[in-house]
């Protein structure tokens, strides 16, 4: 029964990823589709450029906290239901494992939202919040990481790609749970996945810098 319980939290934490902030504040705000300009993406950064600063912020600090709400949900309840069901103090040791399930499942949902016909953002920002949730010098390190490479490049999603990858490294260097190096190598290399239309023209040498004109794949 206790494994019920887990399946149960892991969708709510999808269908948590899943909320569509930046496509709802796009259609609050301008009645567009945000699928339909820009880079194509829901996430903050094409809500900058197609809605403004404002409205990019508040997309971003939700995303955040859709993946920091995810994780906290599975820590809590996770005790509930080892006394729901009865189960022995060994089964305990699943937690950090529910917690980094929880956490893909809020990539996931982030970017292949259910209300969306399974299209979304590239789970940045939701990653982010996951990491703050699971361990906050990782993800400060991982937010350095950013900033640094943002400021030298301004290609967003550069700075979004290294960050990801910097992510394994972090957890390792950090002695983070094996639950948690997991998530940072299986949710690093899915975000990196994402950017993946990025990539290609990173290496052609065509990548919009921040403040010019986006084109469909950007993040």
């Amino acid at each position: 029964m206790v494994m019920l319980g887990m399946l149960g939290l892991l969708v709510v934490a999808y269908l948590l990823g899943s909320i569509p902030t930046g496509y709802v504040m796009a259609k609050g705000l301008k009645g567009i589709d945000i699928r339909q300009h820009g880079s194509g993406s829901t996430g903050a950064t094409n809500v900058l450029r197609t809605v403004g600063k404002g409205p990019a912020l508040v997309v971003f600090l939700v995303d955040l906290l859709k993946g920091v709400l995810a994780v906290v949900l599975a820590r809590a309840l996770f005790p509930e239901l080892l006394a729901a069901f009865g189960e022995s103090l060994v089964t305990s040791g699943w937690q950090p494992w529910l917690e980094m399930l929880a956490g893909l499942m809020a990539l996931l949902g982030h970017s292949r939202s259910v209300w969306l016909g399974f299209s979304g953002g590239k789970s940045v920002a939701t990653g982010l919040g996951v990491l703050f949730a699971l361990a906050w010098p990782v993800a400060l390190g991982a937010l350095g990481v950013f900033g640094i490479t943002l400021a030298l490049s301004r290609i967003v999603s550069l700075s979004s790609i290294l960050a990801a990858a910097a992510t394994l490294v972090l957890m390792v260097m950090t002695a983070q749970p094996l639950a948690y190096v997991v998530l940072a190598a299986l949710g690093g290399a899915y975000v990196i996945l994402r950017h993946r239309g990025n990539i290609e023209r990173l290496l052609a040498g065509t990548e919009p810098r921040l403040g010019q004109t986006a084109s469909k794949s950007e993040s």
